[in-house]
């Protein structure tokens, strides 16, 4: 069955659509919803469905780092491990449209850390919808960007998500124009800051 659109505020997300939404999620559900870097795939971190879900419709290999969209610093600090370097970093371009790949504590799950380095990705967007989200779920939500196999750019719009795969998921959220860049991923587990992709972030002091 086609999932059906979910229309929220942009800037002053409706309390009660929000909890519709994150209802989903608790409830072992997949959402496509907007952030400030392109729309995401989303899910509850403990839901290995939900991973599977993810890894079909995007095609990944077991490399690829899901994310952990986080609410605030703290919440983050709890799922990764950070060095001194890397706190003071990252305390300076958060929120904003950034993914930075850290070691993973125990609080994350097996199913999403590399396999081999014990590492994820990390964020907290600059955007109300998604920081709504995150905080009525309670947790980190686990995310990929939206882009699909053999596709240069991620999707933008959420009638072109609902038909590229509205029979995927569970829930699409629109919420106003989300980015249209994929957000810049800064790799900190080999010590010093690495760029692994310049996107809508700027990357210039890690030159």
């Amino acid at each position: 069955m086609r999932a059906k659109i979910l229309r929220i505020h942009p800037v002053d997300p409706q309390p009660r659509l929000i909890r519709q939404a994150a209802e989903v999620i608790r409830t072992g559900g997949l959402i496509a919803y907007p952030t400030d870097s392109c729309y995401a795939l989303g899910c509850a971190l403990e839901n290995k469905e939900g991973i599977e879900r993810i890894t079909r419709i995007r095609q990944l290999d077991s490399k690829h780092h899901f994310t952990l969209m986080c609410h605030d610093f703290a919440q983050l600090g709890q799922f990764v491990i950070l060095d001194n370097h890397a706190f003071r970093t990252i305390k300076s371009l958060i929120p904003g449209p950034y993914t930075f790949i850290m070691k993973a504590t125990k609080e994350v799950p097996k199913k999403m850390m590399h396999p081999k380095k014990n590492s994820v990705g990390a964020r907290i967007p600059e955007n109300p919808l998604s920081l709504s989200l995150v905080e009525e779920v309670g947790e980190p939500i686990l995310s990929s960007t939206l882009l699909l196999p053999g596709d240069d750019d991620p999707l933008t719009d959420a009638e072109d998500v609902a038909a590229a795969i509205g029979n995927d998921v569970d829930l699409i959220i629109e919420s106003g124009v989300p980015g249209v860049v994929p957000t810049s991923v800064i790799d900190f587990t080999e010590g010093a800051p690495v760029v692994r992709r310049a996107g809508a972030g700027d990357v210039s002091r890690f030159d």
